[in-house]
């Protein structure tokens, strides 16, 4: 029997689709879980007339296992100069976009955000156009979460929405393609393909350079995805293109996945294990977007202001970043954790650490600030806090997830810490870094938590006093360890019940803790209008709480006698009249930069 034959009979009995479905990557199959280098494909097939032959033929007489087998290596990062020949199956031109529309939506997190502007510069490469109007749209991609049931649910529900779009279509036009692209299209794989008949395609998280393929499948008829998880792939090579021109601030990733498997978390069986960019890369990156031009989203005698002036970098557990590709640097000594944390994995050698990347990016351009999430309170070695509060271009702001108030729930979660080791922790943060403002996220009705464990959450509420807050309701995931040892036994309505006394009790503490600003001058990068007055601007503060003040003229600090007005990407010094749990006000005093208020304040 032919390989190809047996990989559709293993396929039919797991109950996948089409052949199409199964991931036959050129590359990065290989790369991806069997550790195997690139090869070169041979040329598309041609029949004895010397024409081309069709699609199904060449993909029946496509690559074999063998094929994929004969020339193993050691997985490298790949080179942005590099040109990948085509799979034997698939012509150079149908790789091309020819022009074809993509319209992306993104779901979820920040790293979501980050992939969509990936998955849009490998497509933009092939020659697809981008489109912000979803009626003139050839392609249509979301990009999606699988972090709660409701997250799943609304990409379930727009998929429905989706359908009588491409029912609808004209047959004068291309026929619309519809793709599912991220966590979501990793976690259901054969659900999506098969109840949702009008999904084209698939593509995990560490697909996307797969895309051009994938669509290009999809364009004979055929169902397509690649939801392999990869134990290298970064994107080191890929620079991201922002969405948006008007943007101050970007993200930067700096690692994808996860090691931590806390019991709840999903994340580790949709991103894969934990790996890092190499340093260089991301220096690279910051450096670009420091120099890019932002373009203000309304009519101004400022053509562009030179250079985005925030950045955050991310990843599942960002402070854990270790780049290990400078071989010099892997004999170094092991993780120091937090006083009174634990992991629960292997402790790692080695590598660049998160102190050494912070300090080299917060160099790349005094005037831009640096921020990042999502840490773990595991993670904050002494090095760490200290740079932070050196730094003036590092932001005063940490996000600490604490998940749960209560020892006892946080051993059921697995997240290595008990109550007393966090609280002290940030007591340490705050002595390290006067003035800091924290964050944190919370779960309500986790299995088997109790009234009593409730109240103890409810208490480390009042007694941290964060100034911002994400406060969600348990939402069990297959795969993970909650799933197959626990039991989700507290009822929805106790859940949601629970979940409004921790938002009560969060807004009335932000509320507090945020009105200590009032009366105090902040430096407050623009971000532009209002989205509720047409009369005021809108930016973030230090501690990345939104301000909003009037758009007043005011003087330039380095042009004294010069009145301005407020462009996005300035910095300005507003002094703040009012606060609530989520929002400061205030009146604009003068235009500054980081260094000047930095050595004012």
């Amino acid at each position: 029997m032919h390989p190809l034959q047996c990989v559709l009979q293993v396929q039919r009995s797991l109950g996948w689709g089409p052949l199409a479905s199964v991931s036959w990557l050129s590359l990065r199959m290989c790369r991806a879980h069997s550790s195997l280098s690139s090869t070169t494909c041979p040329s598309p097939e041609r029949q004895e007339d010397g024409a081309p032959k069709d699609f199904s033929s060449r993909l029946a007489a496509g690559p074999t296992f063998q094929h994929f087998l004969k020339s193993a290596s050691a997985p490298q990062e790949k080179l942005s100069s590099e040109v990948e020949d085509p799979p034997p199956y698939l012509t150079m031109d149908e790789l091309l976009g020819r022009q074809r529309k993509v319209y992306l939506e993104t779901y979820g997190c920040q790293m979501n955000v980050n992939d969509t502007e990936i998955a849009w510069s490998i497509l933009q490469k092939s020659g697809y156009l981008r489109t912000s109007n979803l009626q003139e749209a050839d392609v249509i991609l979301l990009v999606t979460c699988s972090i709660r049931e409701k997250a799943e649910q609304t990409i379930w529900n727009r998929l429905h929405q989706l359908k009588a779009l491409k029912t609808r279509r004209p047959r004068s036009r291309v026929p619309l393609r519809i793709g599912i692209l991220g966590c979501m299209a990793e976690r259901l794989k054969e659900e999506i393909l098969n109840r949702e008949k009008m999904v084209d395609v698939l593509a995990g998280p560490d697909a996307y350079r797969d895309l051009p393929r994938l669509l290009a499948i999809a364009e004979s008829g055929q169902q397509a995805a690649n939801v392999l998880l990869s134990l290298d792939e970064t994107y080191a090579d890929v620079m991201p293109v922002q969405t948006s021109p008007s943007a101050t601030s970007a993200f930067v990733s700096i690692m994808r996945g996860c090691d931590n498997m806390c019991s709840y978390c999903i994340v580790p069986f949709t991103r894969g294990r934990e790996r890092s960019r190499p340093v260089a890369s991301i220096l690279e990156e910051v450096k670009k977007l420091s120099e890019q031009v932002i373009r203000p989203p309304w009519p101004s005698k400022v053509l562009g202001l030179q250079g985005l002036k925030e950045v955050t970098l991310l990843g599942q557990n960002v402070n854990s970043f270790r780049d290990n590709s400078e071989v010099q640097f892997n004999n170094a000594v092991s993780t120091n954790l937090s006083r009174g944390f634990t992991t629960n994995y292997k402790a790692k050698q080695g590598g660049l650490r998160f102190a050494h990347l912070l300090d080299q990016v917060s160099r790349v351009d005094p005037e831009m600030r640096i921020r990042f999430t999502s840490p773990h309170p595991k993670d904050f070695p002494d090095e760490v806090l200290q740079l932070i509060h050196e730094r003036d271009n590092i932001c005063k702001q940490i996000h600490l997830p604490a998940q749960s108030g209560s020892s006892r729930v946080l051993e059921a979660m697995r997240r290595g810490y008990s109550r007393e080791a966090y609280v002290e922790l940030v007591h340490h943060i705050r002595e390290s870094i006067p003035g800091v403002s924290l964050s944190s996220d919370f779960i309500a009705g986790f299995c088997g938590e109790t009234e009593e464990d409730h109240v103890q959450t409810v208490s480390l509420l009042r007694e941290v006093q964060y100034n911002m807050g994400f406060l969600f309701a348990y939402s069990m995931r297959q795969k993970t360890r909650a799933y197959h040892r626990l039991k989700d036994d507290v009822p929805e309505e106790v859940k949601l019940r629970r979940l409004e006394e921790l938002i009560t009790v969060f807004r009335e503490e932000a509320t507090k803790a945020n009105q200590i600003s009032v009366g105090c001058t902040q430096l407050v990068l623009v971000e532009g209008p209002s989205k509720r007055s047409a009369t005021d601007l809108c930016g973030r503060n230090d501690g990345n709480l939104k301000v909003i003040f009037p758009d007043a003229e005011m003087e330039d600090v380095n042009n004294p006698g010069l009145r301005v007005r407020a462009q996005p990407g300035d910095y300005v010094l507003v002094k703040i009249t009012s606060a609530s749990s989520q929002t400061l006000r205030g009146h604009v005093l003068c235009r500054t930069t980081l260094k000047d208020s930095s050595e004012n304040c």
